[in-house]
């Protein structure tokens, strides 16, 4: 592995430059995930930099995740997996958490929900119906004081549906978004009136598309639905700051 790294001329950021060169490695798999970097002494030798820089740019390599730190053992490729990148995310909406955060997540909501849903008319599986036709019992039984068991399960019942795509991006790319419906219901109102009939009538709506594969009415059930939420949110919203 000698040839992996070349020394790093430029003295200024010096572990800065360590830190990317050991990352592109790692992004371009020439250090595939589980595989063992050389030691500290090969590094330095490597990149002809001093044992301070190199230590620097590996803590906060092991700090991002990208490389496991075992005493005793060695320096690692940490298996960088899809709970991390959805850690990551999570990380960034709560600290951005706020009510343009609100908006701008429900604007993709409403670009990107209406497709899944006829995504998954089409490729749901009977395993997926029995999952969201729960999540819409579920609903019905819940307390109407129980809001944060409330939100819990209309977050589920999106992610069900996000799951009947059977596209694994998707997955990834939405679970962090819906993970804030809970929050984002709390932040905005405790309950509405009417809301949980309204809710129930779209869940189920969207449900028997999906159950008849008609992707289009899937489509535009789930259109409606996002666009009823939004106007929700942002009716609160308004009405929050005029109170304010």
């Amino acid at each position: 592995m000698s040839d992996l790294f070349s020394p790093i001329k430029d003295s200024q950021t010096l572990s800065q430059k360590i830190e990317r060169k050991i990352e592109q490695a790692i992004r371009e798999k020439k250090l595939p995930a589980g595989s063992k970097l050389p030691t500290e002494h090969e590094l330095c030798k490597m990149f002809a930099v001093s044992r301070t820089a190199l230590r620097e740019a590996l803590r906060r390599l092991n700090a991002r995740g990208l490389v496991d730190i075992r005493k005793g053992s060695g320096m690692y490729v940490a298996d960088y997996n899809v709970d991390d990148a959805i850690s990551s995310l999570l990380l960034y909406y709560d600290l951005k958490f706020d009510k343009n955060l609100i908006l701008h997540i429900n604007q993709a909501r409403l670009m990107f929900e209406p497709e899944i849903a006829k995504l998954a008319a089409q490729n749901r599986t009977e395993k997926n119906l029995i999952d969201i036709k729960k999540t819409i019992t579920d609903l019905i039984a819940c307390n109407l004081d129980h809001i944060q068991a409330e939100a819990d399960i209309i977050n589920r019942f999106h992610a069900k549906i996000t799951e009947a795509s059977g596209n694994s991006f998707v997955m990834i790319s939405m679970e962090p978004i819906f993970s804030l419906i809970p929050r984002m219901r709390n932040f905005i109102y405790a309950n509405v009136d009417g809301e949980r009939d309204i809710r129930v009538a779209y869940h189920q709506k969207i449900y028997d598309a999906i159950q008849a594969q008609d992707g289009e009415t899937a489509r535009n059930a789930m259109k409606e639905l996002v666009e009823h939420t939004n106007e929700t949110y942002i009716n609160k919203l308004q009405k929050y700051n005029l109170e304010r």
